[in-house]
């Protein structure tokens, strides 16, 4: 019986919690102009790794919201794990235009840098820097004169 009231005070503190919790940071979220979950689950995030309040499982269970979107808002605030990358192949590609994702893989390479030749790639693609080929073979011909053109030859049995 006194692990059962325990069990029920610990719930309804940990609803008090979520409630008074959800009810500030809509307000402040609304005030600050920025989307009020985003805000809530950053808030969330804090208390957890405070140590105050309920556990993340706990809290997006209460809230009956999905964890998965609850780590999704979080990933917003991590840097950018390639952005010295992406600043070294900027450079490489604005000093050598005409240099293609071998090219730039190997200057990398010799910069000290060590990745795979797809991460460059990819890395090239979503920053638009792929190198735009020169075509090999330039068209000479000109169509357009003044004499007759007659159709090809063909014999009968064609």
């Amino acid at each position: 019986m006194v692990e059962l009231e325990r069990k029920i005070g610990q719930q309804v503190a940990e609803i008090d919690f979520l409630k008074g919790f959800l009810a500030a940071h809509r307000r402040t979220a609304d005030a600050a102009g920025i989307e009020w979950k985003s805000a809530v689950y950053r808030k969330i995030g804090e208390e957890v790794i405070a140590g105050q309040g309920p556990t993340i499982e706990r809290t997006v269970e209460l809230a009956r919201w999905s964890r998965a979107s609850f780590y999704r808002f979080g990933e917003e605030a991590k840097p950018d794990r390639d952005m010295g990358l992406r600043d070294t192949i900027q450079g490489i590609a604005l000093e050598w235009p005409s240099y293609g994702r071998p090219r730039i893989t190997a200057e990398l390479r010799r910069c000290g840098w060590t990745m795979n030749p797809k991460r460059v790639h990819r890395l090239l693609r979503e920053d638009n820097l792929l190198c735009v080929r020169k075509r090999k073979f330039v068209v000479t011909t000109d169509s357009n004169y003044g004499r007759n053109v007659y159709p090809t030859w063909q014999p009968a049995w064609c």
